[in-house]
């Protein structure tokens, strides 16, 4: 029995679209729960739109989700000429055929179909003529002769038996009239020089799967397993494309969402293991199988992506939390300055509450991370003579103490209470605004403590703009 190899074959003509990081998980994890191999190979055949940017791009994504191939990258471009040999091959057996009809004459078959209202199928002219009435001048494509009686079966292990009438595949091109192979040839010729033992990819490769297994049973290659999982959704039940907010890696990352959680997230995205939700990666790989990925379409739910992130950011060691923190800030905020960086990590506790993204705790921190305190001009208006009073004396009773804690600023607080005749908002949120130039944010003992006694005296010593 061959050892288990499965492949993400993305094409870095734009960026890795979040459907794409999915289908790179679930080929990840079986090959892992199976002992096996996961390769990535880069499909880079359309020169003028695949870019070496995007191709890094594609790399550093999976790597952010902790999607590692084994061995070097796979780079397609590199293998044209093991493709070509195929299709002479395929053409020297009698499985393939020199076309040469024009581009207008193609042009005139799809309009007609499209009158008719049918799909278009290339009609086979020059299936079984012989080249010498072909014309002058005229460079051909070479197409596959595809089956056109019976019918084919797909044994798909997540789908079942998918049938097919093979006259409803067309003769397909399988090298351009430049010369230059096709994708259901160049994949078919990869797959197989790489060994690969499963082929796990959107639905809406079933046609090409059906035009790969032709190409596989006429050079009597054994044919690979097929998975076609079904494609992710928006809301609003269309298809999610990369156009779609909310649809690369980089969507997600901009604001907060840590691998860990975006990766349980697709893991759950269509597949379940009985009703847990969270799953560690090695979980992962222990219980992934195919039997538990379903066959309609996921919806893509931000809500419940926002949830996960809460969960993991409330669960995972403060410490790993913390380096996700500031590794997010040098990358979409500001670095976080090396003399503020013990106060956050020690106020981590509270500023992780509520939190549902490490953006989140960004903006919750910003009063310790700035220098100076930037007002929110609406909230300042709140800060009216009795607001000041209370600043104050608060001040005038927060100067006598020498080691702040909550025990001995509880009694303070209280005491200002009753003699200003107010609540703990009538305290509170004046001191508050005063600390961190917000009426939103921590709570105010936490904010006092995680300030520090001389930063607390500076800002409450200075005037509110």
């Amino acid at each position: 029995m061959k050892k288990v190899a499965t492949r993400f074959a993305p094409s870095p003509t734009g960026p890795l679209h979040i459907g794409g990081i999915r289908t790179a998980l679930f080929n990840w994890l079986y090959s892992k729960n199976q002992n096996g191999s996961f390769y990535l190979r880069i499909e880079d055949t359309d020169k003028e739109r695949s870019k070496e940017e995007y191709k890094n791009q594609i790399i550093k994504s999976l790597e952010w989700i902790g999607i590692k191939n084994d061995g070097y990258e796979y780079i397609q471009s590199k293998k044209i000429n093991d493709h070509i040999n195929v299709a002479n091959e395929l053409l020297k057996n009698g499985h393939a055929y020199k076309c040469y009809c024009s581009n207008e004459e193609i042009e005139e078959q799809k309009k007609r179909a499209k009158q008719k209202k049918i799909p278009y199928i290339y009609d086979r002219k020059w299936r079984d003529k012989n080249e010498t009435e072909a014309p002058k001048n005229v460079k051909p494509t070479v197409r596959f002769k595809s089956k056109i009686d019976g019918t084919s079966v797909l044994k798909d292990l997540v789908q079942g038996d998918v049938e097919i009438e093979n006259n409803n595949i067309e003769d397909f091109i399988i090298l351009r009239n430049d010369g230059t192979p096709t994708y259901n040839l160049s994949a078919s010729v990869d797959d197989h020089q790489m060994n690969i033992t499963h082929i796990i990819r959107g639905d809406d490769h079933k046609i090409n799967t059906f035009k790969q297994m032709q190409i596989y049973l006429a050079m009597k290659w054994d044919l690979p397993s097929f998975a076609h999982i079904p494609l992710i959704h928006t809301t609003e039940g269309k298809k999610l494309s990369k156009r779609d907010k909310a649809s690369t890696l980089e969507d997600y990352s901009t604001i907060g969402i840590m691998p860990a959680a975006l990766r349980n997230y697709l893991l759950r995205l269509g597949w379940s293991y009985k009703d847990k939700e969270i799953f560690t990666k090695e979980e992962s790989i222990k219980y992934f199988n195919l039997d538990g990925i379903g066959k309609s379409p996921s919806k893509l739910d931000m809500s419940r992506i926002l949830s996960m992130n809460e969960h993991y950011i409330k669960n995972i060691d403060e410490n790993d939390l913390f380096n996700q923190l500031t590794e997010y800030c040098r990358l979409y905020k500001n670095e976080i300055k090396l003399d503020k960086r013990d106060k956050i990590k020690k106020s981590l506790s509270f500023l992780k509450n509520k939190a549902k993204t490490l953006e989140d705790i960004f903006n919750n921190g910003q009063y310790i991370m700035l220098d100076e305190v930037n007002f929110d001009q609406n909230d300042v208006k709140l800060i009216d003579d009795n607001a000041k009073k209370v600043i104050s004396d608060f001040n005038a009773h927060y100067n006598k103490i020498d080691f702040p804690s909550r025990e001995n600023l509880e009694p303070i607080i209280t005491k200002l209470i009753e003699t200003h005749k107010t609540n703990f908002k009538g305290v509170g949120q004046p001191l508050r605004i005063a600390l961190t130039g917000s009426k939103f944010g921590p709570g105010i003992y936490d904010i006092i403590l995680s300030l520090g006694k001389e930063e607390v005296q500076k800002r409450l010593g200075a005037k509110i703009a």
